[in-house]
């Protein structure tokens, strides 16, 4: 499977908002500045993100971006699918869970066995990215020692 670079940004995007910014809205501006994307691209996915609901958007100087549920209920399958057509490993292993139609049909289909093989692996990838969540990946960057930006913001009280 090669997933294209618009579920790759993001998946980073919305690693970058979970990590470094909590429940605060972020401008797009930032996100891009910290994962080096482009903030047009970035555009182009987050409307794709906010039509599945795991993104919602808030106008004027205070606004931004920001998941619409915690990093705990946001699967990375969630996001695969908002951003990619389909995740099937290969066109013939079955109709995506949106339904689309295939490509093309198979003059094999019911009756070739590699199929079996493309439909198993189809399923152990969503059982994994099903599994694991932003907050998932937050422990992990956590782990790593990544440092964030939240942790390093300065409260100031009047």
């Amino acid at each position: 499977m090669r997933l294209s670079t618009k579920s790759r940004y993001g998946l980073r995007a919305m690693f970058d908002i979970a990590y470094n910014c909590g429940s605060d809205p972020v401008q797009i501006q930032d996100i891009s500045r910290r994962q080096q994307i482009s903030p047009r691209y970035l555009e182009q996915i987050f409307q794709s993100l906010k039509r599945a609901g795991l993104l919602k958007s808030k106008r004027g100087p205070q606004g931004g971006y920001a998941l619409s549920r915690k990093p705990n209920e946001i699967t990375v399958l969630e996001i695969l699918n908002a951003t990619e057509q389909d995740v099937l490993l290969v066109d013939c292993a079955g109709v995506t869970p949106k339904k689309r139609r295939r490509k093309t049909e198979c003059p094999f289909e019911g009756k070739c066995v590699t199929q079996t093989v493309w439909a198993e692996a189809n399923a152990l990838l969503d059982t994994l990215f099903s599994g694991m969540t932003l907050q998932t990946l937050c422990k992990r960057a956590y782990d790593m020692g990544m440092e964030n930006e939240a942790s390093n913001r300065v409260m100031y009280y009047i």
